[in-house]
């Protein structure tokens, strides 16, 4: 099942709520008089990851504002985030003592599976980056930015691993498991 399947049942079951770094920028990218717009446009039909500040100070005005609506939702799931060395050491430095991070869920999916659900999404999604070649970028960015991060935190023990090629219910299973768990 896909990650923002998973996520929407999370968000359910446990009352988090549900912060997607992608989401947020392509928000963003629509906001009418973004500073940020054209810019964030280019970095995703190019598959890259959009420069670290941009993507942090989103994320910290999400956090502000739900926390500023009420201080009881103070627990986050924060998807897609970070994807790179950048992404690490920029959220270390701006959310140091402002926010811990208890766990790092990993859903394991074999590319071609992967390829063939989010060619299957594009179908109707209307995204820019749902093509082959976007997804083959997507890929590589990820075997050489974002792997190295997992693993940073599997040393750390805070990996938490999901068999993503499962279906729904098999996979958010694993996910409850984890989460019953964590607590």
């Amino acid at each position: 099942g896909g990650k923002g399947t998973q996520c929407a049942r999370i968000v359910e079951k446990y009352g988090y709520t549900h912060l997607s770094a992608g989401d947020l920028l392509r928000d963003e990218r629509k906001r009418p008089g973004s500073q940020y717009g054209e810019l964030i446009e280019n970095y995703i039909k190019e598959g890259e990851i959009v420069p670290v500040e941009i993507t942090i100070s989103l994320l910290k005005r999400a956090m502000d504002q739900t926390m500023a609506a009420n201080s009881q939702k103070n627990k986050f799931l924060i998807d897609g985030f970070p994807r790179n060395e950048d992404n690490l050491q920029g959220w270390n430095k701006t959310m140091d003592g402002k926010a811990d991070v208890s766990f790092v869920l990993f859903f394991d999916c074999d590319n071609e599976i992967c390829i063939g659900r989010c060619l299957e999404r594009g179908k109707s999604s209307g995204r820019s980056d749902d093509n082959r070649e976007s997804l083959e970028k997507r890929i590589h960015t990820y075997l050489q930015s974002t792997k190295p991060i997992i693993d940073l935190y599997e040393r750390m023990g805070k990996v938490r691993k999901v068999d993503a090629s499962k279906s729904v219910d098999e996979v958010f299973e694993n996910v409850v498991q984890i989460f019953d768990k964590e607590g």
